[in-house]
């Protein structure tokens, strides 16, 4: 399993981050692999929410399907993912400096199918590859928050 954890220390209280991330369908502003966010379901926000949110990563395209796990305003946002990539993760956003600033902290742990290199493609795809693109998804969070 890939345990992969990203961090950024932002300029923006956790109420201006939270509405920049708490629309799921909008992602795909700040997220690079994210091409495509459609609901299963009518509802659209909190826990139980599902959606599809189509990746690509290189030449490697693939339907993620998520759910909404844990659902706190201003703090927490997590998901199961139960397509061909299996796992769970979770978005924090922590007040820095009296509530002015947040450090938000993207951590997931996902298992790849066989086809994508089963423990060898999680080491390299999930360790190093997502690593470095959800870093540069968080430098796209920041220019988005302000």
């Amino acid at each position: 399993m890939a345990r992969i954890t990203v961090s950024i220390d932002l300029n923006a209280s956790p109420t201006r981050v939270w509405e920049v991330v708490e629309p799921i369908e909008r992602h795909i502003d700040w997220m690079a692999d994210a091409v495509a966010i459609r609901f299963e379901t009518d509802q659209t926000r909190g826990v139980g929410t599902k959606f599809l949110c189509d990746t690509k990563v290189g030449p490697i395209r693939l339907t993620d399907h998520m759910e909404i796990t844990e659902w706190v305003p201003g703090e927490a946002m997590g998901v199961k993912h139960t397509g061909l990539v299996t796992g769970s993760g979770i978005f924090t956003l922590a007040p820095l400096d009296g509530g002015q600033r947040t450090r938000f902290t993207w951590s997931e742990e996902l298992r790849f199918p066989w086809w994508l290199g089963g423990r060898v493609g999680e080491a390299i795809g999930g360790g190093l590859v997502m690593k470095a693109i959800w870093k540069r998804n968080l430098k796209r969070l920041q220019s988005l928050v302000g």
